[in-house]
């Protein structure tokens, strides 16, 4: 991964009044990763963004972009930047191509055939001569990212980028971004309440609640730290001698999804020994499955700690 730091957060902080909405914020993100933004309602994902690209004020701190202060140095800063906070706004009198071709004013160097090319990208290519007030909110929300897009930003800001896409579009985006950012170098900066497609497409994520940072880690890391006790399935030849055998080790056996199968919450230093105990005694094990935990469910547990 390209270690270019494209934002930094030092000591970022949000207060309205008395009450600090977001609280001293301080990591990075490097190019060509794509960086998920998790937390409940109101913890204070969009706020950050605002900060991010200068729609409010940073009370305290510095937002870097491409070593661009966006206080001291907003034009610099924000010319790295392609985002959609919230909804796109779009001109719904004018058709998709109109749009992109009005923003594309707004960037030198944008031509034609960049145009065309993320016309083609986002599967707008028979629809972007139609006027957007025709368009439905999945399809408004695809001209949102090509707009986003247009100027090849280093870094690319989605609130909710899922909003209003089947899952076909969703899983087209999904692939986008990631071949975006490992392929392309950009760094992807996502906010969405879709945990499942935050969990397929992310490499980092980080978990803001009340404001604060609670934890920033790898996909990986962030599911399985501290995950030692598991859920494992087994499928054995004879299953009520299974149960039997398993009952001797204080373990409790509950029904699985399938027939023929037993579902047993053990630690992962156990599953040896429940194999080893079955196969001694002539039980065949067909097979074992451990049913690792979701980044949904680890986000839950998370918050839900911290309460």
């Amino acid at each position: 991964m390209n270690q270019t730091l494209v934002v930094q957060f030092q000591h970022a902080t949000k207060r309205i009044g008395k009450k600090t909405i977001v609280d001293d914020l301080s990591f990075d993100i490097p190019a060509g990763e794509v960086f998920g933004f998790l937390g409940p309602n109101g913890a204070g994902k969009t706020t950050t963004i605002r900060m991010m690209v200068g729609l409010i004020k940073i009370s305290q701190g510095e937002i870097l972009i491409m070593g661009h202060s966006i206080i001291k140095d907003f034009n610099k800063a924000i010319r790295n930047v392609g985002a959609i906070v919230e909804n796109p706004d779009l001109y719904k009198y004018l058709t998709g191509y109109q749009n992109l071709k009005h923003y594309a004013r707004m960037a030198p160097g944008v031509t034609k055939t960049r145009i065309e090319e993320i016309v083609e990208l986002v599967g707008l290519k028979d629809r972007i001569h139609d006027k957007v007030r025709t368009y439905s909110l999945g399809m408004r929300q695809r001209l949102g990212i090509a707009q986003a897009l247009l100027h090849r930003p280093s870094l690319l800001i989605l609130d909710e980028p899922t909003n209003g896409l089947d899952p076909a579009g969703i899983h087209e985006l999904r692939n986008y971004l990631k071949r975006l950012a490992h392929e392309e170098g950009v760094a992807v900066f996502v906010s969405s309440h879709l945990l499942s497609e935050m969990e397929l497409m992310c490499d980092r994520v980080g978990v803001l609640q009340n404001g604060k940072l609670v934890r920033i880690q790898s996909i990986r890391d962030f599911v399985h730290s501290g995950n030692s006790h598991v859920c494992v399935t087994i499928e054995p030849s004879q299953i009520e001698q299974a149960k039997r055998l398993i009952a001797t080790l204080n373990k409790a056996t509950l029904p699985a999804r399938q027939p023929g199968q037993l579902l047993i919450p053990l630690n992962k230093d156990e599953i040896p020994t429940v194999n080893k105990l079955l196969m001694q005694a002539g039980i065949q094990v067909y097979s074992i499955q451990v049913q690792e935990q979701s980044l949904e469910e680890k986000f839950l547990e998370i918050t839900e700690r911290k309460k």
